[in-house]
């Protein structure tokens, strides 16, 4: 057996007790891990031992209930519990000394998880073991073996650069459940493992997984570089199972360059000097997960409309925001992406009614926000301006002559933009340019838009509905980074920029920019530079 079982001595030192207080007990643990080295840090990837050092911790669990913690002293683990329930064993948790994203309580928590997706520092080995003997007061001695819950696996690694490697799919989440004395592996996010840094040919990375069943191919980017310029297609992933040790190697090769990660290869010019990729959907604000974060939707269709997100609730996730609610304090009253707020001075960028979201600091920009499947660094996105939405509507010069037309995309009407190396070869649509056609003059099912427009760099952007305050209406509204016009109805002090598709048929249709109210809840469509 590879990555070896512990075996555990628990010694246990009995301390004075009061009636009118709660029992408090002082845990000694000696681990025998049958190496003298001592390194946990520095996982033996040549035995799949791993040994504990100093600082190590180690979660108990008694009654159902979280009771303490012991910390390695060097030679054992020594910490205080508090009411281990008598006649039962004591449950021992090690979570790769990753911080649970919960609050523990003594006495009152019942379940915590840890994320192990950073593995650039060390390696988060996760394991778990019960008492041999039920615990009973006045006995200190008690014995267990502590089992490994994740494999050792070694990747071989061809990529140009030193940034580190991100691996998506992959279950990187652990949840305890002290009342039923469990672990459960699932995924986080996309599902991220970011490998340590180093470039070349075949260079060898260890990483810990958690057990899984085996992981088809992915598609283009799902390995990726930290950095984002760099990108390649994940390999199968055999089936990852507890105390497992995959010594052989998978080969990952990163050496796909020039498009970001996230984006659709297909590129729009926004100026006469100035061309951007767009993302992959429109943007996602996840509230509903236990460390929320921000991503793009999975298909260029999906909406989340009327799902509840016509509350002001935290943990809703959310594709309509408020003009300028990145979530970072920039000098708005209202920047969270759960604002719904109808006060339209609210939603001023840096404080200000006429700065546009890319000044000053640029937070107020969704796209300085890190994306989890977009690169997943700070500042690589961006919302087009009014001027740019303009242009790519209505000046821009494409090989083809065809700029957009509304369509139906499986089963979902909307507004398909065409990019600048378009063939109209590719497939013929009606209609091409008109703001007013319908859409139901093109109508595509999801695999013909897959396999001939979206690998073809065509960008679907969906009936996304709008939000009014607490309201949840039809329309299709994407905002842009712009202040509104200096003066009329929708002037600078209560609006700003949205690009709109509106009404039916040639002649009461409408594709363009106008000013909307700040307040109100819109789609978002962030780019990347290229």
């Amino acid at each position: 057996m590879i990555l070896v079982a512990f075996a555990l001595v628990l010694t246990m030192t009995q301390c004075k007790k009061n009636e009118d207080t709660n029992q408090n007990e002082t845990v000694t643990i000696t681990l025998d891990t049958k190496r003298s080295n001592g390194s946990r840090v520095d996982v033996n990837t040549a035995t799949g031992t791993v040994d504990f050092e100093s600082g190590d911790k180690v979660y108990v669990g008694s009654g159902g209930k979280y009771v303490g913690f012991l910390t390695h002293n060097g030679t054992n683990f020594v910490g205080n519990i508090t009411n281990p329930t008598e006649g039962q064993p004591l449950q021992f948790y090690f979570l790769g000394n990753v911080t649970p994203t919960e609050t523990l309580a003594a006495g009152t928590t019942e379940s915590c998880s840890v994320v192990i997706s950073d593995q650039t520092e060390h390696l988060p080995v996760i394991s778990c073991a019960a008492s041999y003997e039920n615990y009973v007061s006045g006995v200190t001695a008690y014995t267990g073996n502590l089992l490994n819950k994740c494999a050792l696996v070694k990747f071989n690694v061809t990529t140009p650069s030193n940034s580190p490697i991100c691996i998506t799919g992959m279950h990187n989440k652990v949840t305890v459940d002290f009342t039923q004395n469990t672990v459960t592996p699932s995924k986080e996010g996309e599902g991220v493992i970011m490998l340590p840094a180093g470039s070349g040919e075949n260079v060898e990375k260890w990483v810990i997984l958690l057990p899984q069943e085996t992981l088809e191919e992915g598609e283009e980017g799902s390995i990726y570089l930290e950095d984002g310029v760099y990108s390649g297609t994940r390999p199968v992933i055999p089936e990852i199972t507890e105390n497992g040790y995959l010594a052989e190697g998978i080969t990952l090769r990163v050496d796909v360059g020039g498009m970001p990660v996230g984006a659709i290869n297909g590129l729009f010019s926004v100026s006469d000097t100035k061309q951007v990729y767009f993302s992959k959907g429109n943007l996602q604000f996840i509230g509903s997960a236990s460390t929320p974060y921000w991503k793009f939707a999975e298909n260029q269709w999906d909406c989340l409309g009327n799902n509840g997100q016509g509350s002001a609730y935290l943990n809703v996730d959310r594709d309509l925001f408020g003009w300028g609610t990145s979530g970072y304090n920039h000098g708005a009253v209202c920047y969270h992406p759960w604002s719904t707020s109808t006060d339209n001075s609210s939603y001023y960028a840096y404080g200000s009614p006429t700065a546009n979201l890319d000044e000053s600091t640029g937070q107020a920009d969704w796209g300085y926000n890190a994306i989890s499947n977009g690169g997943n660094q700070m500042n690589q996105w961006r919302t087009l301006s009014q001027s740019e939405w303009n242009y790519v509507l209505n000046s821009r010069y494409t090989e083809s002559g065809s700029r957009f037309a509304r369509a139906e995309i499986n089963g979902i009407t909307g507004l398909v933009l065409f990019p600048d190396d378009w063939s109209n070869s590719i497939i013929e649509f009606n209609n091409i340019n008109p703001s007013g056609a319908d859409w139901y003059y093109n109508v595509i099912d999801a695999s013909v838009w897959t396999n001939a427009l979206e690998i073809n760099g065509a960008i679907f952007l969906p009936y996304t509905w709008a939000r009014d305050g607490n309201n949840i209406l039809q329309g299709i509204n994407y905002w842009t980074s712009s202040y509104g016009p200096m003066s009329g109805l929708y002037n600078a002090e209560n609006s700003a920029y949205s690009m709109r598709v509106y009404g039916n048929g040639i002649d009461n249709g409408f594709i363009g920019v106008e000013p909307a109210q700040r307040s109100k809840g819109f789609a978002v469509r962030l780019v990347q530079d290229n």
